[in-house]
């Protein structure tokens, strides 16, 4: 296995590398579960994973999570989540998987079916060269606030993947800086998709922090960005990463059909 950073702040492809073989390489799992805490995200190329392969390589890291509200395969698969080419209009705004739920995803692990002929990038960035970016000054206000995540503006009444707009919907709090419990890493644990605001903040003032957190986090130099093609693999740490996709290929030949296995943190 050969490890290739691509940026300093994130982001690294992997190589020389099958998933598929690592369901019964106990040295091999853990060799890509630590570089992906030292990487964020890491990139596969040329994989060819069923998708009970799938399903048992995230299963190697801790439990597979089922969405609450996305659309998945069916009883077969329900572990895996369905992204395809007409569920996506325009960017996807940057977040990180489902942090409206009490114990969120500590990983996800997408894997290209279809990709169009080009376009369809995905987008990846650090929250924890983020936080470690600010003044003292700034961190010291954060490091003791609480955000609030809700399902509600995306899989609610009026959300833009809602499946049952009806469904009773999940509201979390979580503290705003999260430490990385592997590497210690200080992480600014807020998304635009689906942080609502900031406990014990006025609205303005509560929408002014977490509007200047979101283009920090969000900045190019905390960035890297990865193109897909059919058999690639992209594995993100959900405590330090966030992501968002470039849905520019609607007129592009060939369609985006993707599928995404997360796991979940250990319970407390």
């Amino acid at each position: 296995m050969k490890i290739r950073p691509i940026t300093g702040a994130v982001g690294a492809e992997v190589s020389e590398i099958q998933l598929a073989d690592a369901v019964d390489d106990p040295q091999l799992t853990a060799a890509i579960d630590n570089a992906l805490v030292d990487h964020g995200v890491l990139f596969f190329r040329d994989q060819d994973l069923t998708r009970d392969q799938h399903v048992a390589f995230g299963a190697l890291f801790g439990e597979v999570h089922i969405h609450p509200y996305a659309r998945n395969l069916g009883p077969a698969h329900p572990e895996i989540l369905e992204i395809q080419s007409d569920q996506i209009d325009g960017f996807l705004d940057w977040h990180v998987d489902a942090t409206f739920e009490p114990r969120p995803p500590i990983m996800s692990i997408l894997y290209a079916r279809e990709t169009p002929d080009y376009g369809g990038d995905t987008l990846f960035c650090s929250a924890a060269a983020a936080y470690d970016a600010l003044s003292s000054v700034m961190k010291g206000c954060l490091d003791d606030l609480r955000a609030v995540h809700t399902s509600g503006a995306v899989f609610g009444r009026g959300g833009s993947y809602a499946v049952d707009p009806d469904s009773p919907q999940t509201t979390t709090v979580h503290p705003l800086v999260r430490v990385h419990e592997v590497n210690g890493r200080r992480v600014l644990y807020v998304n635009s998709q689906f942080t609502a605001d900031i406990e014990g903040m006025h609205a303005d003032e509560s929408r002014l922090l977490l509007e200047y957190l979101w283009r920090h986090i969000t900045h190019p130099r905390f960035q890297v960005r990865f193109s897909w093609r059919p058999g690639s693999v992209a594995m993100w740490d959900n405590r330090q990463v966030q992501h968002a996709v470039v849905a520019d290929f609607s007129n592009v030949p060939g369609r985006r059909r993707m599928e995404r296995v997360a796991v979940l943190a250990s319970p407390a």
